[in-house]
């Protein structure tokens, strides 16, 4: 028996939601990636408050720490962090590739090339920049997430012995360059539900990160551009 609290800002379509015993309960959404500051605080509040909960009811919470959007994640960080040290509430932390990984496969309508076809979460990193990972249908890791430069060579190996489908708002850049028949697209985003069954998986391993040492996963260094007046 769970009921935890989640929150998504890694990502232009942010989200909080309650779950119980990994059913959907209540979501509230904001579909621009500059507010998710903004967003976040009142939204949780506003859950709270439509389902006559308090923090103290939850048991955990779960947030996707990256990689995603810098200032997203640095958001939803802190905001998940103050709500557990305040609750003392453990904090369950998933990789955002593989709640998109989850979702694709959970929702994916296409009858399966073969037992070897692989799915390939991308998350726009910026011009031909991605961040990505490879997972079979089981969700086992096939290639650790990292950040990926698109070339028209990109995934050549592995496409060659494996239907791969890609997905994720990353993947429409790599689209437009592969040349591949084994490759297959689909228009996927991080769900609720997707992210509810992952963060229940680790609840019940109470496998929960360290408050004090757990950041955002960015998997390449910020940079800022400097104006020169």
């Amino acid at each position: 028996m769970s009921l935890i609290l989640h929150i998504h800002t890694a990502t232009e379509n942010a989200w909080t939601s309650i779950t119980k015993d990994n059913h959907v309960l209540k979501t509230l959404y904001n579909g621009s990636v500059k507010d998710h500051a903004s967003f976040l605080q009142p939204a949780i509040l506003a859950l709270l408050k439509e389902t006559s909960l308090s923090l103290k009811d939850f048991d955990a919470i779960a947030i996707t720490g990256g990689p995603g959007s810098y200032t997203g994640l640095r958001v939803g960080m802190a905001s998940a962090k103050g709500l557990c040290y305040a609750s003392q509430k453990p904090l369950i932390l998933l990789n955002t590739l593989e709640v998109l990984a989850a979702a694709a496969i959970s929702g994916n309508s296409f009858t399966p090339p073969g037992n070897n076809d692989l799915f390939c979460p991308m998350i726009d990193a910026r011009r031909m920049e991605v961040y990505t990972a490879q997972y079979d249908r089981q969700l086992r890791v096939v290639k650790e997430p990292a950040a990926c430069i698109l070339t028209e060579s990109s995934f050549k190996d592995l496409l060659q012995h494996n239907p791969v489908f890609f997905f994720g708002n990353g993947s429409k850049k790599w689209q437009h360059i592969c040349l591949s028949s084994n490759a297959y697209f689909m228009d996927t985003e991080i769900t609720p539900e997707a992210m509810a069954g992952l963060a229940e998986r680790e609840f019940l391993k109470g496998s929960f990160a360290d408050l004090a040492l757990c950041e955002p996963v960015y998997l390449k260094e910020f940079h800022t551009i400097t104006k020169i007046y």
